[in-house]
């Protein structure tokens, strides 16, 4: 420990050892017990502020100033949480039933052409068959 960081320590925390930092708590009353007679007037300055900081008291607020910011703080209107959640719940439900509609089209078309009267296929054209049921084309003489 230093004289200089002693008189750091001394100045920012005050004379009492107990609000020191822990790490530097017993190497600075170990500098104190040394140096005494430097310790002393370190000590016995820094002892001054903090009873004058100790002696200051704040007054709790009175009456008058409560009631005064209490009036000016701003009011909040309440928002009613039901008329946001019946917009949503309507707005799936639009959609929801849009989507079945347009599912129950697509489906009728389907079904209608499907049950149709069609004419017979002369023949089986290429794009409708796969390659796992073998291909109507012949292509072995390229």
């Amino acid at each position: 420990m230093t004289p200089e960081r002693f008189q750091q320590i001394v100045k920012a925390y005050g004379a009492e050892p107990r609000r020191w930092p822990q790490p530097e708590r017993a190497a600075a009353q170990a500098w104190a017990q040394s140096h005494r007679a430097d310790a002393e007037a370190l000590l016995a300055q820094a002892a001054g502020v903090d009873a004058w900081l100790a002696a200051d008291k704040v007054e709790p607020p009175g009456a008058a100033l409560l009631g005064r910011v209490l009036d000016s703080a701003p009011v909040r209107q309440p928002v009613a949480p039901r008329r946001r959640l019946w917009w949503s719940g309507a707005a799936v439900a639009g959609v929801g039933l849009l989507g079945g509609v347009a599912g129950a089209l697509a489906v009728s078309f389907f079904v209608l052409t499907e049950t149709g009267v069609q004419a017979p296929l002369a023949h089986e054209s290429s794009y409708l068959t796969s390659s796992f049921g073998g291909s109507s084309a012949d292509w072995s003489d390229e």
